[in-house]
């Protein structure tokens, strides 16, 4: 049986791809233009869920979260002022290293200490943490799906019982 953050991964990259399916629709310029919001642009949220979920990636696989947050920086700034087609590229990316480590770790109940720089040191499961990657994504979404309501535009479902009937 596949293992629930397994399975909860594929809907966040499912999510996703929707997301980024949908804004490929809209006209140009809507991925780049400014809103009052919690992030300037469409652009930036789509830049920030990619930074994140470099960050936790390089957690899973064993760097420690100080450094796995400097080192996912740089990815961020590699990916400010691309295209949504050139994020998507990277994406994709991300998301098979994400695929490539969930099929060789064996035990995603397996704990490790993380040392976050913004709270404090806690003990934590690896599968609670690919919850925090899909939970972080599904919140910054529904930015976006606020964003493009204030720029008069719908957005597209990506609910998790959506997924349910989509795969």
């Amino acid at each position: 049986m596949t293992h629930y953050a397994k399975t909860m991964y594929d809907f966040h990259m499912w999510a996703n791809q929707t997301l980024i399916n949908r804004l490929k629709e809209l006209p140009e310029g809507v991925y780049e233009q400014e809103v009052q919001s919690v992030f300037p642009t469409i652009a930036k949220v789509m830049e920030h869920i990619y930074f994140v979920d470099q960050g936790w990636l390089l957690i899973l696989q064993g760097m420690d979260m100080q450094t796995a947050l400097k080192e996912a920086w740089q990815q961020e700034q590699e990916i400010t002022g691309k295209s949504l087609e050139e994020v998507e590229q990277m994406y994709a990316k991300l998301v098979e290293q994400f695929r490539a480590f969930l099929s060789q770790e064996e035990d995603l109940e397996r704990r490790i200490v993380l040392d976050n720089p913004y709270t404090r040191v806690r003990d934590t499961s690896l599968a609670e943490i690919i919850i925090q990657v899909v939970n972080h994504g599904t919140y910054h979404r529904g930015n976006i799906t606020a964003m493009l309501r204030q720029m008069g535009y719908p957005s597209v479902m990506t609910d998790y019982a959506l997924y349910w009937y989509a795969n």
